[in-house]
């Protein structure tokens, strides 16, 4: 069987694939078919957050499926393991959020958020961030705030702006009395790792507060410890209205979950939303595991020293070669290098998998990195010693690139 030819043959394609097939994993190593094997620095877009193949999510998958897989009647019922994920999210959760219902993706996160917002407020306009990223469907294609990904489509939802994140005057233009909600990433990570600051985003919670908006923060890729706390929103001491989670919250098993506070909870009705999937038995025994192994094993410690690290190296590559990287920014175990033209950038994504390296290349100039959040200061090492050899090379030959 050849993989590759048959993907290619059979299946819709909406993206130029990396020719590499793999049959398996574990931990930050990935290994092809052919047995050729690959560090990991894009856990599937900050998705297997415990590495590949973890042993607590193996078990929780084996356990679960054994007993059952998805309830009767679907969410019509109660379950033991929507019970446990629920307890092992307030734990975690910051205190304010009182209240979850659960979905199955990052991009159902938003839409939903987004349509409770409006019913809630009885409010029309959703602002977002430019260069952000909130999901596919068509609901969050229109909240994503790059052309490139809403401009191909004839009908988005209407009500939908625009401000450019830290920009006070901006944004004030754009927010007025129609406005239901604002949703924003701490962190822009698909739009290249840009970071909100904090006080831009208290002042996004006290518009929202004095104008009876919403503000929903998109933790989906920031979430789960990805940058050292739980939650940047608690880290913050945001107090947002809604919290969006997806990806790392259940380590590669398709999973998400909105959280909300008193004040949204109390204004949802039966009917206002649902699903078949929603918050299905095997999801939620695999997210409540990876959560408590979180927590019990000091995840949190490990990204922040690991992060430290990482921080440390990408500055000291950017000090010794200023003429191709032109900016590194980042938090925990997500880290972006921006390099001074596309062929900088493309240079390093190629050798890196020359040389077993698996690195995440967006909008032509900016290398994005984000391991599982387990990687040890041996792995670090281990794709910093590529990282400085494909540099220092590419410092030679850039006249030519």
């Amino acid at each position: 069987m050849n993989t590759i030819e048959i993907e290619n043959k059979y299946m819709v394609n909406f993206t130029e694939k990396t020719p590499l097939s793999f049959e398996k994993g574990h931990g930050v190593l990935v290994h092809e078919e052919n047995g050729d094997e690959y560090l990991d620095f894009t856990s599937g877009w900050a998705v297997t957050s415990l590495g590949h193949s973890h042993p607590v999510i193996v078990n929780a998958i084996t356990s679960q499926s054994k007993k059952i897989i998805h309830g009767p009647n679907a969410g019509l019922t109660y379950s033991p393991a929507r019970a446990k994920c629920l307890l092992a999210l307030a734990n975690i959760l910051p205190k304010a959020m009182t209240k979850v219902f659960f979905v199955n993706s990052g991009a159902e996160a938003n839409d939903a958020a987004m349509k409770l917002a409006r019913k809630i407020t009885g409010k029309n306009k959703i602002l977002s961030a430019s260069m952000s990223f909130h999901g596919r469907t068509l609901a969050t294609t229109s909240a994503t705030g790059q052309p490139l990904l809403r401009n191909n489509f004839n009908l988005l939802v209407p009500h939908h702006e625009f401000f450019d994140i830290n920009d006070y005057a901006g944004f004030k233009k754009k927010f007025d009395s129609d406005t239901a909600a604002v949703i924003i990433e701490p962190i822009l990570g698909e739009g290249g790792v840009h970071i909100v600051d904090k006080d831009f985003l208290v002042y996004l919670r006290k518009c929202c507060s004095d104008n009876g908006s919403l503000l929903i923060i998109d933790e989906i890729q920031t979430g789960f410890y990805r940058t050292g706390p739980a939650f940047m929103s608690s880290e913050y001491d945001l107090n947002p209205d809604m919290i969006t989670m997806a990806k790392g919250i259940a380590g590669g098993f398709p999973f998400g979950a909105v959280a909300v506070n008193d004040k949204v909870a109390a204004k949802l009705a039966m009917g206002d939303h649902g699903g078949t999937y929603n918050g299905n038995p095997l999801g939620c025994a695999v997210a409540a595991s990876v959560i408590s192994f979180m927590q019990e094993n000091n995840i949190e410690d490990n990204v922040k020293s690991q992060g430290a690290l990482l921080e440390k190296k990408l500055l000291a590559l950017k000090n010794e070669y200023p003429f191709l990287i032109d900016t590194i920014r980042g938090k925990g175990l997500l880290w972006a290098i921006e390099f001074r033209n596309k062929e900088y950038a493309t240079y390093l994504f190629d050798k890196a998998l020359e040389k077993g390296l698996l690195l995440n290349l967006k909008h032509g100039v900016v290398i994005r990195l984000f391991p599982a959040l387990i990687i040890t200061t041996e792995e670090v090492n281990a794709a910093f010693d590529i990282i400085c050899s494909i540099v220092k090379e590419m410092s030679v030959e850039c006249v030519d690139l």
